[in-house]
């Protein structure tokens, strides 16, 4: 596989991962960049014998988000500037209302999950990827990445449950 094919075929699903983690669209641009500047970098020693290329470029996109997350001290915490973008433009004003708030309400269930959690939820539902292919990523079973996401998705909808009441 070349790096315009690897680029082509996962571009959307790092993103998509990264906007997970950080809410203002051009920080996640920037972070999106950096990851496929340094997978460009390190691609002629790429080894797919040792790790699939999904999983060897969803390892560099953690490590930025983690890098992104500790040089910002983030926690989680929404921006008014992200808050501002994430303004619907749906011309019905109850329906984007509606929308906000359910998406405020799951932010919130999210939060309340631990950051290991956290990251391999982002991982099942933002990018798309496989059980197998988390569990090769983190080195978990992936017995044991079924597991955490069953229980983080019970938990979510826990939460957001009792919110509604």
């Amino acid at each position: 596989m070349s790096f315009t094919e690897l680029y082509d075929r996962y571009f959307d699903k790092v993103y998509n991962y990264v906007r997970y983690h950080v809410k203002l669209a051009a920080e996640a641009d920037d972070i999106t960049g950096k990851v496929f500047e340094s997978a460009l970098n390190k691609f002629e020693s790429f080894n797919p014998a040792r790790a699939p290329a999904q999983a060897w470029l969803f390892t560099i996109a953690r490590n930025a988000v983690i890098d992104w997350a500790r040089a910002r001290n983030h926690r989680g915490e929404v921006s008014l500037e992200a808050a501002a973008e994430l303004e619907g433009t749906d011309p019905r004003a109850d329906t984007a209302l509606e929308r906000k708030e359910e998406a405020g309400m799951l932010l919130e269930a999210v939060a309340t999950l631990d950051e290991r959690t956290r990251d391999i939820i982002a991982l099942k539902f933002s990018s798309g990827m496989t059980n197998r292919e988390i569990a090769l990523m983190t080195g978990l079973g992936e017995s044991n990445v079924g597991i955490l996401i069953y229980r983080a998705v019970k938990k979510i909808q826990a939460v957001v449950e009792a919110r509604k009441l």
